[in-house]
């Protein structure tokens, strides 16, 4: 009954974001016809940059596309087979993974740190992580941000037991912070720009230096198991990975699709493109590696159960599709 409960909210709360892409839905198959690729998606990042790349059209298959509030409760719905891939950050690969989830990580991308960040009011009187120590921060359980604030505090020799840590989605944690309810705030973009710019809110300290600037494709062994999905998968990807390259030099046709598409301001989305800007690499060892270091860290401080190996929950068999794309 809680599994059944837990798709059923999942679904729900995603079906306000959701719709469908309908390409020419005649070159992917499987045994009970044309296939379906259900896409989960944060702020419609991805959806937003195929569409302004022009790559959302003509796809053999078809997308139907489910928005989520950050990728822990994405990766939820792949756990649960209500999404057969999906992106996020660096971080809810390793909770997920933590909690025994069905989850392959088969595409990385790097983008950089600078729109990962600690914020706090304006008038605040915090100016230093040190300063951090007691205080109420607001931070999405199990996300990219809540990896960064953990190497923020061990850097200053603090941990999560020195602060009270407020686990608010997105939402909920802009409207704790603009009305003074948190001290500070530990996100991501375009969330960062849009407190900058709407709350004049102050950067305390970005990701340089803390965090890898890892995103990851995500997607559910079942659909890498069903071959219609997974050669839908392969077109995705490689979609996608072209995007990716196009968005390098076109930054604000993104952006105004972007902000078309999730009702953002322009001069956030502007300002959040350029931090957003991802570019595909092979999920080599030098990343299994750099996410281990994240879930030994979570570890070491009893915020994930146990130890775990990172590289179980990889699948690197789409690394050349990737690659060709980018050529």
């Amino acid at each position: 009954m809680k599994r059944t409960l837990l798709v059923a909210l999942l679904l729900a709360a995603s079906a306000a974001g959701a719709c469908s892409t309908d390409g020419r839905n005649d070159g992917v198959k499987d045994s009970s016809g044309p296939v379906t690729l259900h896409v989960g998606d944060q702020k419609a990042g991805s959806q937003a940059l195929l569409k302004a790349a022009g790559l959302l059209d003509g796809t053999p298959y078809t997308i139907t596309w489910s928005q989520f509030t950050s990728g822990p409760p994405l990766l939820e719905a792949v756990n649960a087979g209500a999404v057969d891939i999906g992106g996020v950050g660096n971080t809810p690969p390793v909770f997920a993974a933590a909690s025994g989830s069905k989850i392959k990580v088969v595409a990385a991308y790097r983008q950089k740190p600078n729109g990962a960040a600690i914020i706090v009011p304006a008038g605040s009187s915090i100016t230093s992580p040190a300063q951090l120590k007691g205080k109420k921060i607001a931070v999405a359980k199990g996300s990219s941000a809540h990896y960064h604030l953990l190497a923020v505090l061990k850097k200053d020799g603090l941990s999560f037991a020195d602060i009270q840590p407020q686990y608010l989605q997105p939402a909920d944690a802009l409207a704790a912070f603009s009305s003074g309810t948190v001290d500070a705030w530990a996100i991501w973009d375009p969330f960062t720009s849009q407190a900058e710019i709407q709350n004049k809110a102050r950067p305390l300290v970005d990701g340089n230096g803390y965090v890898n600037g890892l995103n990851f494709q995500v997607a559910a062994p079942a659909a890498l198991a069903d071959p219609g999905r997974r050669a839908a998968i392969g077109d995705f990807l490689a979609r996608l990975a072209k995007a990716r390259e196009w968005s390098v030099s076109h930054q604000s046709e993104w952006a105004k699709v972007w902000a078309q598409e999730t009702g953002l301001p322009p001069e956030v989305a502007d300002a959040a493109v350029a931090n957003a800007v991802a570019v595909p690499i092979a999920i080599d060892d030098s990343v299994v590696s750099s996410e281990q270091e994240i879930a030994d860290a979570f570890s070491a401080e009893g915020l994930i159960p146990g130890r775990l190996t990172f590289s179980d929950f990889v699948d690197k068999r789409f690394n050349d599709v990737v690659a060709k794309a980018q050529q």
